[in-house]
């Protein structure tokens, strides 16, 4: 356990005669930046406050401590800048503190750097959106499927998880396992430790979150720029944004790796091993830093005013930022109000989690990253903090009142409520309370803020029920990230 927290403070500034400023060790910061990052230091909270509760906000350190993260580093964009990029904590329990150049694996975030490298090759006329992903793949093809019926699976799909393809994630290869090629990760073929990516809906028809789609579009990448994947990817998008810490080498080589923190699982013990390697490399497989990935949102930002087209034009980055299904863009997570959107992506790789998110107009954005299992929570409490300090609209504990209702009411929301054929919601009565258990997951308590409405206080989401014509509860809404899903009761 993490009981003393280090700190190097690496802070970055703007620079008039730059694009965009870069890290730079220096002590003349603002009193403004000083009081924010104090600000972001000291105010973690849950994403659900209980009105009138007059203890939700917690250190940095302390939210460290108690999730067992050892290391963790933030990036912060303001006005159109990196205002601030600071390391705390350690990169291993024995090792050195981190720094705003510490390296961690971004997990999923590596999705949008590659969708942009993807829409790079669209704009030069190389690849289409909209085209058969067959007619580019010449080292393996996709096979048909009878749920496809006359539909193709498109670049375009792929990159918006709307492809009907397999494979959600993948758990990378320890440093002492057989590390499989691309080929056979696509075939689901030994040493390969996920299935195969196949089709298993019609393209098109569904959102379903597909790093097996990724996976398809990094060999149509390759297959089409005759490249290895991580030169491609350097050439075209690391290094054009300044990108100077970063890379998709897997493993990582060995002159960077003094530079990496190491993993560690959720009850605070190193991943056996360190680092695992993925060869899924579009999907998972991006060392970088907060800094870096700053550096990234800003070029978004900028690219979609016109300002600073490094890799994509003003016209092909609104293509990628305009929400479609599910409401995801070309490679990115879009949100918030129409008039004021933002975008973003999580990742989460063996003992490495991180968050993302900026603003399309006013110059705002964050980047955390942790290096443990479960990190994920602790950085959208950082992110939350970062929220309520730079006052954005969005990302901030939502406040909520809790009722008590009558316990033969409750009773009547207990049963099975199916979101999908293989995804469901179990509710049931415990201790005079509701409580729900998704499939494959722990038992969640939930508070009552009203007759119908339900949440949990560990994250922000919401059940409500609701009755048919003849007074009998048919049905469940499902509200988190954004979406909404009706789940029908059996």
């Amino acid at each position: 356990m993490l009981t003393v927290l280090k700190r190097v403070v690496v802070f970055v500034v703007a620079c008039a005669a730059c694009q965009f400023a870069h890290s730079q060790k220096t002590s003349a910061v603002s009193a403004e930046t000083q009081q924010h990052i104090k600000d972001v230091e000291a105010g973690l909270t849950p994403s659900v406050i209980l009105k009138d509760d007059p203890h939700p906000r917690h250190s940095l350190g302390e939210r460290m401590t108690a999730l067992h993260v050892p290391g963790v580093s933030i990036a912060v964009i303001h006005h159109g800048t990196i205002e601030w990029a600071q390391g705390f904590g350690v990169t291993s329990l024995d090792g050195p503190p981190v720094t705003a150049e510490t390296l961690f694996q971004a997990g999923s975030i590596s999705k949008p750097l590659a969708a942009m490298a993807a829409l790079h090759q669209v704009q030069l006329g190389k690849l289409s959106l909209d085209a058969d992903v067959n007619t580019v793949l010449t080292s393996w093809k996709l096979p048909d499927a009878p749920v496809a019926g006359e539909k193709v699976v498109t670049l375009r799909e792929l990159l918006t998880h709307t492809g009907g393809t397999t494979v959600h994630g993948f758990p990378g290869y320890a440093t002492d396992a057989p590390v499989p090629s691309l080929v056979q990760v696509l075939n689901g073929e030994k040493p390969a430790n996920t299935p195969a990516i196949r089709i298993e809906a019609a393209p098109g028809s569904k959102w379903n979150y597909s790093g097996g789609g990724y996976t398809i579009m990094q060999q149509m990448l390759i297959d089409e720029t005759k490249e290895p994947f991580p030169k491609l990817l350097h050439d075209t998008v690391l290094a054009p944004i300044e990108m100077t810490h970063s890379t998709y080498e897997q493993p990582l080589p060995a002159d960077m790796r003094a530079m990496a923190a190491s993993p560690y699982e959720m009850n605070g013990k190193a991943v056996p091993g360190g680092a695992h390697a993925y060869p899924e490399m579009a999907a998972a497989g991006l060392w970088t830093t907060p800094t870096d990935l700053a550096r990234y949102l800003i070029e978004v930002q900028r690219s979609l005013k016109g300002e600073a087209n490094h890799v994509l034009s003003q016209a092909m980055t609104k293509e990628m930022l305009t929400p479609g299904m599910g409401k995801w863009g070309l490679g990115l997570q879009i949100g918030g109000a129409e008039t004021n959107p933002y975008f973003g992506h999580g990742g989460v790789n063996a003992g490495f989690e991180s968050v993302m998110e900026a603003y399309e107009k006013d110059g705002e954005g964050a980047v955390v990253m942790t290096n443990a299992q479960g990190g994920s929570r602790l950085a959208d409490e950082v992110m939350r903090s970062i929220a309520a300090a730079y006052h954005w609209p969005d990302f901030q504990a939502k406040v909520r009142t809790v009722v008590t209702v009558d316990p033969k009411i409750l009773a009547t929301y207990e049963g099975t409520y199916e979101l999908t054929p293989t995804f469901s919601i179990v509710v049931t009565m415990e201790n005079g309370g509701l409580v729900t258990q998704a499939t494959g997951q722990g038992k969640v308590p939930m508070l009552a803020e009203s007759e119908t409405k339900f949440f949990p206080t560990g994250f922000d989401a919401e059940l409500e029920f609701y009755k048919d014509a003849q007074g009998h509860v048919s049905y469940a809404v499902l509200r988190q990230n954004g979406r909404e899903t009706k789940a029908l009761k059996k």
